[in-house]
């Protein structure tokens, strides 16, 4: 009643309404935002979470493409890591591993990855590489850092500048092989000179859990001291050496296949964890981005609410008025 009302009012006034001259109005400093005009800000308001809703669909649409990448290439390096566990668990047999033994000059490398939004395994590989320097340093010893990857370079400069020896950068941009990595290898050991390297890197578990790891390779000079003095090396000398080759020159070529059979290994796991870790990360930013998804539609739905009951509110007193003045 007080709609039809308001339309057989309105038609009569329209004219009337539309001759009368706008006054121009200086808004009063005290007065807040929803007085500024007939728009105001329940037009403006709308229109902003309106925004706000595409950009944080648009960022759905892109950690849900880079989990499926991510996925992608997890499954492409996850049985070359699996089947390169079988180049160093020999050498882990034949030399051991000693990870505490105590020697004058170590070089500790560490494994990370160029792109970040992959989690903490970048964060938790400098951690223990700092924790390794603490623990080898000392008066009589130097230790020093081999940086793999963008990530450790940029978090180590920061207060180890002076102690790193070589960086390498981008090492992921092409697929890894062992040609490629044994290259990475003899530059780190052309370039360093150690007793022991002590490879800092994750250890690929599942995709929503690594374990970071040291992988330790010793000198030819600590292998045959170590030999001779017993220990878990002294079964060396019950092997028979052919070939005209001493013993030194067969620890010297051990020493550096191992490093590179581990460090072949090492980087395919370190990859796998990133892609896990970033399949996790990804996947856990999707359905953030769906939860805040719902809490903006959820805002916008009851301020559209809200600025349709208004508008209603004000039609109905206005007809109210135009029936009472009648």
């Amino acid at each position: 009643m007080a709609m039809a009302v308001f339309r057989r009012e309105g038609r009569r006034l329209l004219p009337s309404i539309a001759a009368r001259p706008i006054a121009a109005t200086t808004p009063s400093p005290l007065s807040s935002d929803r007085e500024e005009g007939p728009l105001g800000v329940r037009s403006i308001s709308t229109q902003v979470v309106r925004n706000r809703m595409k950009s944080v669909k648009n960022i759905q649409k892109i950690t849900k493409a880079m989990k499926m990448v991510a996925a992608s290439k997890l499954r492409a390096v996850q049985g070359r890591a699996e089947n390169s566990r079988g180049l160093w668990q020999p050498f882990t047999a034949l030399l051991g591993d000693n990870p505490s033994i105590d020697v004058k000059k170590s070089v500790v490398v560490t494994l990370s990855s160029d792109k970040g939004l992959c989690g903490g395994i970048n964060s938790t590989v400098v951690k223990v590489s700092r924790a390794l320097y603490k623990l080898n340093a000392g008066p009589e010893k130097d230790v020093k850092f081999v940086i793999v990857g963008e990530k450790a370079k940029a978090i180590m400069f920061r207060d180890s500048k002076n102690d790193i020896s070589l960086t390498v950068t981008e090492l992921n941009k092409n697929p890894l092989n062992y040609a490629q990595v044994s290259v990475l290898a003899d530059d780190i050991l052309k370039n360093v000179e150690f007793d022991a390297l002590r490879i800092v890197y994750n250890k690929f578990h599942s995709v929503v859990a690594f374990l970071p790891t040291v992988a330790t390779v010793l000198s030819p000079e600590i292998i045959e001291k170590e030999s001779e003095v017993g220990g878990k090396l002294g079964e060396l000398d019950s092997y028979e050496i052919e070939g005209g080759e001493t013993k030194g020159e067969i620890l010297q070529n051990l020493a550096e296949f191992q490093f590179s059979c581990v460090m072949f290994n090492a980087v395919l796991e370190n990859a796998c964890s990133e892609m896990g870790a970033r399949m996790s990360a990804m996947d856990s930013s999707s359905r953030n981005a769906g939860e805040m998804l719902d809490r903006l539609t959820l805002t916008y739905n009851r301020t559209r609410q809200a600025s349709i009951t208004t508008e209603l509110i004000e039609i109905i007193s206005g007809a109210s008025a135009l029936e009472a003045a009648k």
